[in-house]
């Protein structure tokens, strides 16, 4: 399966690549299938039916809200986030949704969007849409959602592949150690293997325009989270911290280079937080490679950027394109979905490949890349996923800062050695699939375990 660097990172929307950027693609791409069909004006009615952990914690995932904006042909890096209340409260109201915002149809979010109490086989992220006439069902489509915003349709369940994973790529890998092989053999950093990937699907010029424009969608978020203030949405009454610890940092100053300094560290942790504060609202993010935990990448690349005096362009394209190659395998081998292996396959994946990408940028070798991003995993092996309230803000939003800075200080000790371990970075993403296997359904997105819980028990 070949997986493109700019599979790993879309742009979206806030609070969950699996809970909210999946299903409004999938609810998009059915009101989309209904108009190339030509079903669409023969629509009166779409049932949407949500199965596993899109169902126990969908409302708090703003599932149920991006199931009916992609039902209204919206798409998650395209809608513009201030445009989502009125459209809902419009929809609440009339009880009318504009099914790719062109037939109006009756719509009741009591009736015609159901949590339902069971699971579907293939994934625990499962929704079913179906449009009818009056005469009858006219198409039913079941989707699954399976982490970082990538979607698969029942019917491709088990097959080949589609078109995009044929592509051949001159450095085809499907583990670490054939990444290390063909760094060795062809001489090339991790990086440049997977720009000469990335070259099979476009060209260099436009591999590197759109890494810049991911980093500029980056920064914004960042900028936007050290803005805004006041109290996160869903109920838990959660204070924005990013913006009064913004002011206190610009009162202490920064550190004058790279370094492990308490005042770096704090600057870490801010651009984590406002990430994911972001998130938490809803706001404009990239999903990296999930949102729950998009600050990881975001932070350490910032913190490189705004520490090293000689950072360039060069080396945002360089860092997403090895934290990408990390981010391949994680996702081929194991999952990147809080919902099917825990936070370990978010947070964790998250931190290695921030590791991967910093070590890079900062000369890391092939072996010392694949180190660092396996000290990184390695220590957010067994991370549940348990979201208070079913909210992606405690306690994900100070996770990701506590991960941003345990990537940086994977490289560091990475950095100090010659790339010889232990144990390898293809282990311990077996692990953490095998881990993700046993770990009770409680502890994998359905807020029924774990800080949920004692929460609630408070």
């Amino acid at each position: 399966m070949a997986i493109s660097v700019f599979d790993l990172f879309k742009i979206g929307i806030g609070p969950s690549s699996s809970h909210t950027v999946g299903p409004m693609r999938a609810a998009a791409t059915f009101a989309q299938a209904l108009r190339e069909q030509g079903l669409l004006e023969q629509v009166s009615r779409v049932e949407v039916r949500l199965y596993g952990s899109l169902s126990a914690t969908g409302v708090g995932h703003a599932t149920d809200r991006a199931c009916l904006l992609g039902l209204m042909g919206e798409w998650p890096d395209q809608i513009d986030p201030q445009s989502i209340e009125p459209l809902i409260a419009q929809l609440q109201q009339s009880q009318v949704l504009m099914l790719d915002g062109t037939q109006a149809i009756a719509f009741d979010c009591a009736s015609d969007l159901l949590l339902l109490d069971e699971s579907l086989p293939y994934h625990p992220n499962a929704m079913t849409l179906e449009a009818s006439s009056a005469s009858g069902s006219l198409l039913q489509q079941t989707y699954y959602s399976v982490g970082g915003g990538f979607i698969v349709e029942a019917a491709q369940v088990g097959m080949a592949g589609n078109s995009a994973e044929q592509v051949q790529l001159p450095y085809d890998f499907d583990s670490a150690a054939q990444l290390l092989a063909l760094c060795k053999q062809h001489k090339l950093r991790v990086s440049q293997v997977m720009m000469a990937n990335e070259l099979a699907w476009r060209e260099e010029a436009q591999v590197r325009s759109g890494l810049l424009k991911l980093w500029a969608a980056m920064r914004e978020c960042v900028d936007n989270g050290l803005r805004n203030e006041g109290i996160l949405p869903g109920g838990l009454k959660v204070k924005r911290r990013a913006a009064k610890l913004h002011r206190s940092l610009q009162e202490l100053g920064k550190p004058n280079v790279i370094g492990s300094t308490l005042s770096a560290m704090e600057w870490v942790n801010l651009f984590a937080l406002a990430v994911n504060e972001e998130n938490a609202a809803g706001g404009r993010m990239v999903t990296a490679p999930t949102n729950g935990a998009a600050g990881i990448i975001p932070a350490v690349l910032h913190y490189y950027m705004k520490f090293n005096p000689e950072a360039c362009d060069n080396d945002v394209v360089d860092f997403l394109l090895s934290a990408a190659a990390v981010g391949i395998l994680c996702k081929k081998n194991a999952s990147i979905s809080g919902a099917e292996v825990g936070c370990q396959g978010e947070v964790g994946s998250a931190c290695a490949m921030a590791a991967a990408g910093l070590a890079d940028v900062l000369g890391a070798t092939p072996m010392q890349v694949e180190n660092a991003a396996e000290i990184a995993l390695e220590h957010n092996l067994g991370l549940t996923c348990d979201p208070v309230g079913g909210l992606v803000q405690v306690p994900c939003i100070e996770r990701n800062a506590i991960a941003a800075v345990k990537a940086i200080n994977a490289v560091q000790m990475a950095l100090r050695g010659d790339g010889e371990h232990f144990i390898s970075l293809d282990r311990v993403i077996r692990t953490m699939r095998d881990t993700g296997a046993d770990m009770h359904a409680n502890y994998k997105e359905t807020s029924r375990g774990g800080l949920a819980v004692a929460f609630v028990e408070c």
